[in-house]
This record gives C-alpha cells, sequence and structure tokens, in this order.
C-alpha cells in the first residue's frame, strides 16, 4: 500500500484491536510508515545511537521501561534530548505504561506520536507484523467471484453472463459461503498465498441478471457469507465449444497465475443440462484431498500402468 501514514495505519487497523490510544505528538500523525518493522530501543536509550532505525515504529516493552526508570533525572534527559533530536517515526508503549511527562513533553515539541497500548509486548508484535504486512501487500481487483466451497476458497472467472453469479447463488443455497461478488479484491500475504475479500461498496451483495442485486446476508443470514478467503483453486467457466478437447483424466494440473503466484485451475464447460455447482463443489473437495497427498488421478494411472506391465508379463 503506497503513502501509508501512521493515522491510516491505527484507523484501519480493521477487526483486530491492538487497544491503542493516542498520549502525545498528535501533529505526526501524518508522517508515512515506510518500514513494516518495528524497532526496540533499548541500545539508543543505553545511548548507542549507532544504526538507530529511527524511521521504524519503536516499541517499548517492559524492558525498555524498566531501564528507564531506573536512570537518574540527569542521564534521562540527556537519552531524551538525543533520542528526539532524530525524526522518529512514532512510539508505542505496551503493558499499559505511561511514560513520564518530560517524555510527552518532548514528543508534543517534535510531533512525534506516542502511543499506550493494553498489550503485552510480544502479543502487540504480533498482530502489528500481521496487519502491517496486509496493508503493504500487493493486491489486484479481479471481475470474479469467490465462494467459501467446503472450506476451500474458489474463485470462478469466465466471461460475463457465462453464470458465475448464478453459481455462486446455487452454492449459497446448498450451505457454503459468498466472499466476493463481481469485484474481488486480492492481496499476496508473506509471498506465499493469496487472500481475497470484496470491495467495501460491494460487500455481501450478488448480481442476478434478470432478478437484480440482492443482499445475501440480509436473505441467507449470517452464515452466507464471509469477508476473506484464501484462494485455493480458480474454476474457470466457459461456454461449450465442441472443437475443444477438454481434460477428462485430471492428470495435468494447470496454474492460474494471480501477483506472480500460481493457484491450481480447472476449466468447466457450461451447457443446458450441467450441474455447475456440484461439479464446483466436487473440485473444492478434490483439492482438498490433494492437500493430504491423495490425487485420485493419478492414482488410478499407477493403477493402470502396474495392471499394464503385469498382463504384459504373462
Amino acid at each position: 500500500m503506497a503513502n501509508l501514514t501512521v493515522r491510516q495505519f491505527i484507523e484501519g487497523k480493521g477487526r483486530i484491536d491492538l487497544q491503542m490510544r493516542l498520549l502525545a505528538g498528535e501533529g505526526g500523525l501524518d508522517k508515512e510508515i515506510k518500514y513494516g518493522e518495528t524497532n526496540r530501543p533499548g541500545l539508543a536509550l543505553a545511548g548507542f545511537f549507532d544504526h538507530f532505525a529511527f524511521d521504524r515504529i519503536q516499541i517499548f516493552g517492559q524492558g525498555e521501561t524498566a531501564f528507564m526508570e531506573q536512570l537518574t533525572e540527569e542521564a534521562r534527559l540527556r537519552v531524551y534530548e538525543e533520542f528526539f533530536s532524530y525524526d522518529v517515526l512514532c512510539c508505542i508503549f505496551t503493558h499499559e505504561y505511561i511514560p513520564d511527562s518530560r517524555f510527552l513533553d518532548f514528543a508534543d515539541k517534535r510531533n512525534i506520536p506516542v502511543f499506550l497500548s493494553k498489550r503485552t509486548t510480544t502479543r502487540f508484535i504480533t498482530l502489528f507484523v500481521h496487519i502491517i504486512d496486509e496493508m503493504f501487500s500487493e493486491s489486484v481487483t479481479l471481475h470474479a467471484t469467490l465462494v467459501d466451497v467446503f472450506g476451500v476458497g474458489v474463485l470462478l472467472t469466465g466471461k460475463s453472463g457465462v453464470g458465475k453469479s448464478e453459481t455462486a447463488l446455487e452454492l449459497i443455497e446448498r450451505g457454503h459461503r459468498l466472499v466476493a461478488d463481481d469485484m474481488v479484491v486480492v492481496k499476496k500475504i508473506d509471498e506465499s498465498l493469496l487472500m481475497g475479500a470484496s470491495s467495501e461498496l460491494l460487500k455481501h451483495h450478488l448480481e442476478i441478471r434478470g432478478l437484480g442485486i440482492i443482499n445475501v446476508k440480509e436473505i441467507f443470514g449470517i452464515r452466507s457469507i464471509r469477508n476473506r478467503k484464501r484462494i485455493e483453486i480458480v474454476t474457470v467457466l466457459e461456454e461449450w465449444d465442441s472443437a475443444k478437447e477438454y481434460d477428462r483424466l485430471g492428470l495435468d494440473e494447470d496454474k492460474y497465475t494471480i501477483l506472480d503466484l500460481d493457484v491450481p485451475v480447472i476449466t468447466i464447460p457450461v451447457r443446458p443440462g450441467r450441474n455447475i455447482p456440484v461439479i464446483v463443489e466436487t473440485a473444492a473437495l478434490n483439492q482438498r484431498l490433494k492437500k493430504t497427498g491423495i490425487n485420485a488421478a493419478r492414482e488410478l494411472d499407477e493403477r493402470i500402468k502396474k495392471w499394464i506391465i503385469s498382463e504384459g508379463g504373462k
């Protein structure tokens, strides 16, 4: 996320509560967070400022606060003057420790935000990293529909009018959950997984041609929706082409690339009489089996090969 400020981080932390409140330095809330790492300023408080990562968020845990408390008034003032001579991004005190008035005065004068958190240091840093990684993650918006089917995130893609939303509606009626329709916001988390969510504008809504826009949450209840889901398989819906050769064995695992990450993909030809929602359900269950190491197509292929060898040896 470009140009992420301290204010945006605090206001956009979402459903994870860091239990923070501002103590001082309100004038610095629009400082830009350029790095997703934190810094424990223990060495700086001891007077060693070489390689001081002042442009990171400074976390004051029990060790840092205990060290400051044992300093003499003169030594503490000297450390504060040196510390605040840098353009520090912001400071967060965990364990509900409130710094002394001199620290807060320096912060107000230099417009350096100081926050208090009820969280323990370890818990705070864990949650912070989770939040900041998502905020800094690459993202793309896809014209698709995302559904949670048996716990598997299934991204339905295809041309407009092919039946993505209708398939999602049938899946919802069968007990599965809608994540997003029409616009799926996909983020790459930790360079290893893709997380999909709905845009705030279209959240919980589904467009059905001939019927219009429906509110899935209001019609089917809270169980029918979820806010986000990891994308584990892509299904491409396309009009049946009699001249095209479709995969009948499933031995070749094709990939669909999103934000430089490959996701298993299957192409489902659509024509009257085919129960697409049931096929999608089966694809989701099959993907769950593959994650446990069970690949039905490959196992059958091996059995056939062994049978051919045994028959040929007779």
